[in-house]
């Protein structure tokens, strides 16, 4: 039974994810309230410009970068918390079965791919900061850089994982089921997460093109949940993506301004090709191919543009 086919198994009407989705929008809401309050706070002091506060560029400015960081991430671990609670009382679905068809979750592969793309991502910041040594500003300050660690260590996996069970698992089993095939549940779940990115500071600074990093990332990170028929390699990938980035570099003009290692100075529009064509149309299908190799995949016609049917009732027992 692939990865997709397994929510036949458990309650999987529409209107059942229409519902699930809803609730991880309420999650999301709740926790963003202290972020809401806090700058309620500041409203009442008389610290905050009203007319600002749809600039997220203004937005970090209120606070200190590791308090705007939480700020940044708590919604998603709502996000999480309330998805798994659709999961499990909406959808009566386990746990495994979301994260993956295989008989356990392979935790190997998630820390696999997660050191493998930290340690590549440590080398290119490595290597661009002592090349051109002047697009970069020495930003390390021991003690907040020890608070953003905490916190990024802590928060930032929920906020990948959060992202990653919602696309690659939640709605790539609900929109596959229903639409009958894997391109579909593919595309559309890559395009929506590109999209929801579009109120990044980096959109402002860079223009739309830069969804076709974003779009590019989800179709990257659906191909691997579909062609490895499980969530494992997008979770420690996403992760390590995002938490070694936290950690090693930040911008004026990113959606992560951290107390990181490094300030990066340059002018991103001068960068476009490395940033955004590079990983999507050279690194990525590199990353395919080694994977490919390494966890033996085979048949990429059938796993990415394949039917989906109700499997046997007697392979149902795999699930149980």
């Amino acid at each position: 039974m692939n990865y997709i086919q397994q929510a036949y198994k458990f309650n999987h009407d529409w209107w059942r994810y229409l519902i699930g989705l809803a609730l991880v929008l309420v999650g999301i809401g709740v926790f963003s309230m202290p972020h809401v309050l806090a700058i309620g706070m500041k409203q009442i002091n008389g610290t905050v410009d009203a007319s600002k506060l749809e600039d997220i560029n203004y937005l970090m400015t209120l606070f200190d970068p590791n308090l705007n960081l939480v700020f940044l991430l708590l919604p998603f671990t709502g996000g999480l918390i309330f998805l798994f609670l659709a999961v499990k009382l909406l959808h009566a679905q386990t746990f495994k079965s979301l994260t993956t068809s295989r008989s356990k979750i392979d935790w190997k592969r998630v820390f696999t791919i997660f050191f493998v793309w930290g340690i590549f991502t440590s080398a290119t910041v490595g290597i661009d900061y002592f090349t051109n040594p002047e697009n970069y500003a020495w930003n390390f300050d021991l003690v907040p850089f020890l608070i953003l660690a905490a916190i990024a260590i802590l928060l930032v996996p929920l906020q990948t994982s959060c992202e990653e069970y919602l696309f690659r698992g939640y709605l790539m089993q609900g929109i596959g089921i229903h639409a009958g095939n894997r391109w579909v549940p593919l595309v559309i779940t890559s395009v929506i997460f590109g999209l929801l990115h579009i109120a990044n500071p980096e959109v402002d600074k860079l223009g739309y093109v830069i969804l076709i990093y974003y779009i590019g990332t989800g179709l990257f990170l659906g191909i691997m949940t579909l062609m490895d028929e499980g969530l494992e390699l997008a979770i420690g990938f996403h992760a390590a993506n995002n938490l070694f980035t936290a950690l090693l570099v930040t911008a004026d003009w990113t959606a992560f301004q951290t107390n990181s290692i490094l300030k990066d100075l340059s002018d991103p529009t001068q960068a476009t090709v490395a940033s955004i064509f590079v990983p999507v149309f050279v690194l990525f299908p590199i990353m395919l191919l080694i994977l490919s190799k390494v966890y033996k995949w085979s048949d990429w016609k059938e796993k990415l543009f394949g039917k989906i049917t109700p499997p046997p009732k007697e392979d149902y027992k795999i699930l149980e």
